[in-house]
C-alpha cells in the first residue's frame, strides 16, 4: 500500500491518500482538526484522519516521516467511564452505580433514573430518611445540617439540574425513565460519589487515625479517646 503525504505543515496539515483499514477502500483521508496535528520525533508526522466514505466515515492515526508511510492504524480504544468506586462502598450501592455509569452514553435518560433510585436507597436504607418522595429526601438531608456546605449544595442542586418542578416523576417514582437536562445524569453520579465517601470511605479513615492516636496514648500511660 503506498501513500503520499503531501504539503506537510501547510493549510489544514498534509493530505494523505491510502486504503482505509475499516473499509478497504482507496481514498484520501479527510483532516479532523488542525489543533489534533502533532510532531511526534524530528521529520515525523502524526496525524489523526478519517474515511471520507459517508458509509465508514472511521477515524484512522497515520504516521509520516518525511513524505513517507511509517504506519496507519486504527485508533486504540479508549476506555470509557468512571475509576471504579472504593471498596468500602457497600456492594449494593456499587452494583446500581456501575450499572448506571454503564449506561450513561447509551442512554442518560436510564442512567439517571438507576442514580436518582441509587440516591434515594442511599437516603433511605443507610441514613434512614424515609419521606413521601425523594424531593422531601433531600431536603431532609439538607435540612438535618450534618453535610458540610458544599456537599449540601451539591446535593441540593441535584434538584435544580434535574428541573425537578417540571417533571415529577423524577422523585415521586425515582426510577422512572424520563427526559433529562443536560449533564444531569453526570452530576447526580459525582454526587454520588462525594457522598460515597463522605458516609463510607471517610470515617473508616477516621477511626484508622483514632485508634493510632489511642495506640500513642496507651503507650504514654494515657486512657484511649472513646
Amino acid at each position: 500500500m503506498e501513500i503520499v503525504v503531501k504539503n506537510p505543515g501547510q493549510g489544514n496539515g498534509p493530505e494523505v491518500s491510502g486504503v482505509c483499514p475499516h473499509c478497504r477502500r482507496d481514498v484520501t483521508f479527510r483532516n479532523i482538526l488542525k489543533s489534533q496535528d502533532v510532531h511526534v520525533p524530528p521529520n515525523h508526522w502524526m496525524l489523526q484522519r478519517y474515511c471520507p466514505n459517508d458509509k465508514c466515515l472511521k477515524h484512522v492515526f497515520i504516521i509520516a516521516e518525511n513524505h513517507e508511510l511509517v504506519e496507519i492504524y486504527p485508533p486504540v480504544p479508549v476506555e470509557k467511564g468512571r475509576p471504579p468506586l472504593h471498596t468500602l462502598v457497600p456492594d449494593e450501592y456499587r452494583n446500581e452505580f456501575d450499572e448506571a455509569v454503564s449506561v450513561l452514553d447509551v442512554s442518560p435518560k436510564s442512567s439517571a433514573a438507576l442514580g436518582r433510585r441509587c440516591l434515594q436507597r442511599l437516603l433511605r436504607e443507610h441514613l434512614k430518611i424515609k419521606k413521601k418522595d425523594l424531593s422531601q429526601e433531600i431536603e431532609g438531608l439538607l435540612s438535618s445540617g450534618a453535610l458540610p456546605s458544599y456537599l449540601a449544595s451539591a446535593v441540593d442542586a441535584i434538584r435544580n439540574i434535574g428541573n425537578f418542578a417540571a417533571h415529577p416523576l423524577k422523585y415521586t417514582n425515582t426510577g422512572e425513565i424520563v427526559e433529562v437536562e443536560p449533564g444531569e445524569a453526570e452530576w447526580t453520579l459525582d454526587v454520588l460519589e462525594m457522598l460515597f465517601d463522605f458516609y463510607f470511605i471517610q470515617p473508616k479513615g477516621a477511626d484508622a487515625k483514632k485508634d493510632a492516636l489511642n495506640q500513642k496514648l496507651i503507650a504514654l500511660g494515657k486512657p484511649p479517646m472513646k
